[in-house]
C-alpha cells in the first residue's frame, strides 16, 4: 500500500489541466475545513467547492472496484472504512455550508472537468448576485 500514490494520481493530474485550461484557478491537496485531517484533491475555498478524485479500488466503485481473493475480509472492512469516511466527510462538509464533489477515477476528465466548471460557474455566479 505504501507504493501507491495517495495524491497527483493520473485521474487527477488531466482532470486539473483541464479546470486549468479553462481557466480556472484552485488549491492542490488542502483541508477545506479547519480542524478535520481531510485533504480534498482541489480546493475552490472562496466558492467553498472541495473535489475529491476517489480510485474505483479505494473507494468501492460499483462499476470497477474489485474484490481480491486474498486476505479478503480485511480488504472488505478496510474499503467499508473508506466509504464511511467519504460520507462522514461529505456530511461534516455539508454541514460548513461546502459542496462536496466526488468524482470516479474511471470518468473522463473532460467530462468531469465540464461538470466541475459548471458547477463553478453557477456558484461564482451566485456569490456575485
Amino acid at each position: 500500500m505504501s507504493r501507491q500514490r495517495s495524491r497527483d494520481t493520473g485521474p487527477e493530474r488531466l482532470i486539473r489541466s483541464a479546470l486549468h485550461r479553462r481557466g480556472l484557478r484552485y488549491f492542490v491537496h488542502r483541508r477545506p475545513l479547519p480542524g478535520v485531517r481531510r485533504e480534498a484533491d482541489l480546493v475552490f475555498p472562496r466558492l467553498r467547492v472541495a473535489i475529491f478524485v476517489d480510485g474505483c479500488f479505494w473507494h468501492g466503485c460499483p462499476d470497477h472496484g474489485t474484490k481480491p481473493r486474498r486476505n479478503a475480509e480485511y480488504w472488505e472492512t478496510k474499503i467499508a472504512r473508506n466509504r464511511a469516511r467519504d460520507a462522514d466527510t461529505d456530511a461534516r462538509l455539508e454541514a460548513a455550508g461546502w459542496t462536496p464533489v466526488r468524482i470516479w477515477e474511471h470518468e473522463q476528465p473532460d467530462e468531469a472537468a465540464d461538470h466541475i466548471e459548471q458547477l463553478i460557474r453557477q456558484r461564482a455566479r451566485n456569490l456575485a448576485d
